[in-house]
């Protein structure tokens, strides 16, 4: 569900407008976690705290002006909190993208180059990480920051979402939506791109298909500047498989790098 290295591959800024109802006062933390407490159970409640792996298969599309201009399949292996190994594959290329912690390694199929990951794709993987509605809900942030209710929101055909405040420490803060059911419908931050330009990154949250008593998102769209800029798509996920740290280990060389994870 949180698909961090697929997220942070297309990445903008414009002001909200909220709209506080009196049904809970602004700011009011009980009144977070509540909403917090409903979307856990919507999608499985304890099954769902008890994931430790997610494994998903599918396809992720990066979109500008209205059209698709990459169009990838996709193998995405996490360990959560933050470990996550993510596979691209297109026309015949394929790309590794592998983060663990503080560190992390890309593999380029086409140029068969293997790399260490700058200071900035480990810092853009940890923004993930905090901005991904798994690390909401299962509560990883808890000691680094603090909930909030923001109020409510218009959504679609005249109804309105609960709106929450995730801040962290030093000031950085993420804001979710909710349904009245508890369905978490998207997740909203802001970011300073490499010109200093602040940017919002809005992601979507769409088909929620239960597997195995467990909710999960199966699309999720990057919207950039009020634009789609990305989907994913997944077709298969799979929670709570053996994943060795092997897969997570840089190669001693390109070569290396090429060969299939196992797990």
């Amino acid at each position: 569900m949180r698909t961090l290295s697929l997220l942070f591959f297309v990445t903008f800024f414009s002001v909200l407008s909220v709209t506080a109802q009196n049904v809970a006062t602004p700011g009011d933390p009980d009144k977070a976690k509540a909403i917090v407490a409903k979307a856990v159970q919507l999608l499985g409640g304890e099954r769902y705290l008890q994931i430790r792996t997610q494994v998903g298969k599918g396809k992720f599309s990066v979109l500008r002006e209205g059209g698709v201009v990459s169009f990838q399949s996709f193998l995405d292996i996490i360990v959560f909190p933050d470990k996550e190994r993510t596979e691209f594959k297109e026309s015949g290329s394929r790309t590794i993208q592998v983060n663990n912690g503080n560190t992390g390694w890309i593999y380029d199929g086409a140029q068969e180059r293997l790399k260490d990951m700058t200071e900035a794709q480990v810092a853009d993987f940890k923004r993930g990480i905090r901005t991904s509605l798994d690390n909401l809900l299962r509560g990883y942030w808890k000691g680094d920051g603090e909930l909030s209710y923001i109020g409510r929101r218009p959504s679609t055909l005249g109804k309105r979402n609960d709106v929450i405040k995730l801040t962290y420490k030093d000031g950085f803060f993420i804001e979710f939506e909710f349904a009245d059911d508890g369905t978490p419908q998207k997740s909203i931050y802001t970011r300073t791109n490499p010109e200093g330009e602040e940017v919002k990154e809005e992601d979507r949250y769409a088909q929620f298909i239960e597997i195995n008593g467990i909710r999960s998102p199966f699309v999720i769209d990057r919207f950039t500047g009020g634009k789609q800029s990305s989907r994913i798509n997944f077709e298969t996920i799979e929670f709570n498989k053996s994943i060795p740290d092997s897969i997570f280990a840089k190669p001693a060389n390109a070569k290396d790098a090429k060969k299939e994870a196992k797990y």
